[in-house]
């Protein structure tokens, strides 16, 4: 089993006008795990586009379906057919308008929440993949959810948004390990700035 194959898929929609979306945010989480991994030779495939490498010692596919967000599952069953794997042999990265900026959780199964890319991918391989939900944060009024989602980060929110997709990408072994819950303990310690007590106490 050492050598099984983790198919790890960003979500997200193609073209230079969404890639700085918040929507995007799953392809911008797997593009920090192959650039921190070293995943070579991209190729289409599957309906997106796919890079191999190895965390720790998996096997990994980076799968970025560009079928839109809503097609997502006719990309990820693609290679779920082709590699013969089973749902928990999947991992998604997505972005999670409930959860606060920069916060993850990670979790197997599972409803869809109104996300459009898991309800796709769930019809499609089923709901046992494995889920690291991104937070964005939410605009506050539901009616403001679909315009909020497909607008760029702001400049500022770039504070969090970069340590915090590196973090996921030194740390994302854990997820492929089984360790979910060292995962999100160790990405948000990352996160986290130190308290200021123990600031005052290093400076004297």
């Amino acid at each position: 089993m050492a050598d099984a194959l983790t198919l790890l898929v960003g979500l997200g929609n193609p073209g230079p006008e969404y890639a700085g979306n918040r929507h995007n945010v799953g392809f911008m989480a797997l593009e920090a795990i192959a650039r921190r991994h070293g995943f070579a030779n991209p190729k289409s495939r599957f309906q997106g586009v796919t890079a191999e490498g190895r965390i720790g010692g998996a096997k990994v596919l980076g799968l970025k379906p560009k079928t839109y967000m809503n097609r997502s599952g006719d990309a990820v069953a693609a290679a779920v057919q082709f590699y013969k794997l089973a749902p928990k042999d999947v991992i998604v990265l997505y972005d999670e308008i409930d959860l606060a900026p920069s916060r993850i959780r990670v979790k197997q199964g599972g409803g869809a929440a109104g996300h459009n890319g898991i309800r796709s991918i769930a019809g499609a391989i089923g709901p046992d993949f494995w889920r690291v939900r991104i937070g964005v944060g939410h605009p506050g009024n539901k009616d403001a959810v679909h315009g909020y989602v497909l607008h760029d980060f702001a400049k500022a929110e770039r504070v969090w948004l970069d340590p915090m997709l590196d973090a996921i990408a030194d740390e994302i072994g854990l997820v492929i390990e089984g360790k979910p819950e060292l995962f999100m303990t160790r990405v948000a310690e990352r996160l986290t700035p130190p308290r200021a007590a123990q600031t005052q106490d290093e400076t004297g």
